[in-house]
C-alpha cells in the first residue's frame, strides 16, 4: 500500500509531545521514512535526549530541530510554526500529541482540571488554529494528526479531566475533518489516532505490561491506517480486540438511545446485560 502522501523522504514533520512515547516513536518513524522532524516538548532535558536518538535515523544531521513548547500556550505554539517555517519552509505532517495524565475526579482538584484542559485540549485547539491555514495554503498533500483516546469515547468512571479533554479532542478533529473537506482544492487530511493500552511514561510502569503494545506498534498501526485514508485509528493492544472495543463504543451511545443510566456498563444493574451484550456481537 502506498504511503500517505504528507509521508515521504524530504518531507516535514512536526511532534509535539516529541520527547517520549508515542510522540518520540512518531518522531523516529517520520525519521526513518527520511523526513525532516520538528521534535516540540515542555521537558527540554528529554527533548535533547529524544534528538540524539531520533537524529541518528535521519538522512542528514541537519534534518532534525528542537522547539521547547508548553502547547497551553498560543504564543508557544505560533513559534513553533515560526521555527519550522523558518528552517523547513512546510509543514506536511502535524501531530498535535502533546498530553498529560489525568487525576481528577469531577469534583476533583479544580487546578488540576484546567491544567489537564489546557495541555491535552486547548494543546490541539492551538495547534489546530496555528497550523492548519498555512497548510491548507501549501496546496501540498498534507494531514494533521491529533491523540484522542478511548477514554473520550466511553468516558470510564474515575478520570472525568481526561475523560473531558480527550472527548473534546474527538470532537474538535472530527469538525476539522469536516471543514477541511469542504475547503476548495484543499490537500490536508485530518486523522484522530485513539491509541489502545499503550507503553508509555504515563503508565507508570517500570516494565511493559504484557497486555500492554508499545508506542511503535501504535505508529506502526497508525501509518497503514492513515495510508488506507482512515479517520478513525481505533488500535487495539494485546488484551483488547477491535470487536471488543466496538461493542464498548456500541453500548456507551446505546446508553441514550435505550435511556439508560449514564456510564451503565459500569452500573451493577447492567453488568449481566453488557457482559452479555460483548459476548454476542449485539448492534
Amino acid at each position: 500500500m502506498p504511503l500517505h502522501p504528507s509521508l515521504g523522504p524530504g518531507r516535514v514533520a512536526v511532534v509535539t509531545g516529541a520527547a517520549s512515547g508515542i510522540g518520540l516513536a512518531a518522531a523516529e518513524k517520520f525519521a526513518g521514512l527520511g523526513m525532516k522532524v520538528v521534535l516540540a516538548d515542555a521537558n527540554a532535558v528529554a527533548l535533547e535526549k529524544a534528538e540524539d536518538r531520533v537524529t541518528r535515523l535521519t538522512a542528514h544531521p541537519g534534518d532534525v530541530r528542537l522547539c521547547v513548547v508548553d502547547v497551553s500556550e498560543a504564543a508557544d505554539v505560533e513559534r513553533l510554526k515560526a521555527l519550522t517555517l523558518d528552517e523547513f519552509g512546510e509543514v506536511a505532517l502535524l501531530m498535535n500529541n502533546a498530553g498529560i495524565e489525568g487525576g481528577a475526579g469531577v469534583l476533583g482538584d479544580l487546578e488540576r482540571w484546567r491544567r489537564v484542559i489546557d495541555v491535552n485540549l486547548w494543546g490541539v485547539i492551538h495547534g489546530v488554529n496555528v497550523f492548519a491555514p498555512e497548510m491548507i495554503r501549501q496546496s501540498a498533500p498534507s494531514a494533521i494528526v491529533n491523540t484522542g483516546s478511548k477514554q473520550g469515547i466511553t468516558c470510564p468512571p474515575g478520570d472525568a479531566a481526561y475523560n473531558v479533554s480527550k472527548a473534546g479532542v474527538k470532537v474538535v478533529t472530527e469538525a476539522l475533518a469536516h471543514e477541511l473537506r469542504n475547503i476548495e482544492g484543499c490537500r490536508v487530511s485530518a486523522h484522530l489516532l485513539i491509541p489502545g493500552f499503550t507503553f508509555t511514561g504515563l503508565t507508570r510502569a517500570a516494565e511493559k505490561p504484557a497486555g500492554a503494545w508499545t508506542a511503535d506498534q501504535v505508529i506502526a498501526f497508525m501509518i497503514d491506517a492513515m495510508s488506507a485514508g482512515d479517520f478513525y485509528i481505533l488500535c487495539p493492544d494485546n488484551e483488547v480486540t477491535r470487536a471488543t472495543d466496538e461493542r464498548r463504543i456500541l453500548w456507551a451511545a446505546g446508553d441514550i438511545v435505550e435511556n439508560r443510566p449514564p456510564l451503565s456498563r459500569w452500573h451493577p444493574d447492567y453488568k449481566a446485560a453488557f457482559a452479555e451484550f460483548a459476548r454476542s456481537g449485539g448492534r
